[in-house]
């Protein structure tokens, strides 16, 4: 067997397709979605993510602003700007790159950000929804995309193992509420898993999201699992994701590549969210 490979680039731009009429609409009745973002400080991988949230708004008719920050940036100044976009009734979507350097917490910044414009899905208030399933929250974008790329295999999520591999805010524990929500078996797995093997053979759809290159093999892998990659580790290689590509084709049904997998539906599900906050308005 060799897996059907899961090609996010294609069907992030069939979603950015569909988001464009969106805006032609939103933008007939008087409304021009606008996203800012906010980076602080010179990580290389970061300003490459901002770049590309940039293009892709600009491809489907969002305003967008990047606010630039010193890495020195206070906490307390960063709080300020937040609250500035926060009262501007011109901007729907704020979203702050991460990480953030160490002087600034992360979660106090996320929670800064009002709820009706924390696309990024990553606030306590969002994020609360999504566990409690309640109301109508932002989703966060990766797992968000996630979903969507297994939905296009046309596999049945219902009742199938589903193995999360990570445990992140931002990823692993979202995705796996997103599948539990898909009636999925849903065992998260960490760096501190005993059997990691074991447990993960026995996935019908495999979630690779702990940043540690190349950890799962072939041979780990259950005959025909969908295997979705979230990892991307610079390597001397280049970009690496968490599932040695080559082995896991071998025993994979499908597979996502990276990059080209499901980095653009991260992006895709962000532009997805600010036309959302937009239409809210």
């Amino acid at each position: 067997m060799t897996a059907k490979i899961i090609d996010g680039k294609m069907r992030a731009k069939e979603v950015r397709e569909g988001l464009k009429n969106e805006v032609l609409a939103l933008k007939s009745s008087g409304t021009i979605p606008k996203l800012s973002v906010i980076l602080v400080g010179e990580d290389p991988a970061s300003h490459i993510y901002v770049s590309n949230k940039e293009k892709a708004c600009s491809e489907v008719g969002i305003a967008s602003e990047i606010h630039r920050l010193p890495s020195n940036t206070r906490e307390i100044d960063l709080m300020k700007l937040v609250a500035k976009l926060n009262d501007d009734k011109n901007v729907h979507g704020i979203l702050v790159q991460l990480p953030l350097p160490d002087q600034i917490s992360e979660e106090n910044i996320l929670n800064s950000i009002l709820p009706n414009k924390d696309v990024d899905g990553l606030g306590a208030q969002n994020m609360g929804m999504l566990v409690k399933g309640e109301g109508d929250p932002f989703i966060p974008c990766t797992p968000q995309g996630i979903i969507d790329l297994i939905k296009t295999t046309g596999i049945e999520i219902k009742g199938k193992n589903a193995i999360v591999v990570g445990r992140s805010n931002i990823v692993g524990k979202p995705a796996a509420i997103l599948l539990l929500g898909q009636h999925a078996t849903v065992t998260i797995c960490h760096s501190r898993t005993l059997n990691l093997k074991e447990i993960i053979s026995k996935a019908d759809i495999l979630v690779a999201a702990i940043g540690k290159p190349r950890l799962i093999t072939g041979d780990m892998i259950k005959e025909g699992a969908a295997v979705i990659d979230v990892g991307t580790t610079r390597t001397a290689k280049g970009w690496e994701g968490d599932v040695d590509f080559d082995s896991a084709k071998e025993k994979a049904g499908y597979l996502t590549p990276v990059p080209g997998g499901v980095g653009p539906m991260t992006i895709a599900m962000l532009l997805k969210n600010t036309i959302k906050a937009a239409s809210k308005k």
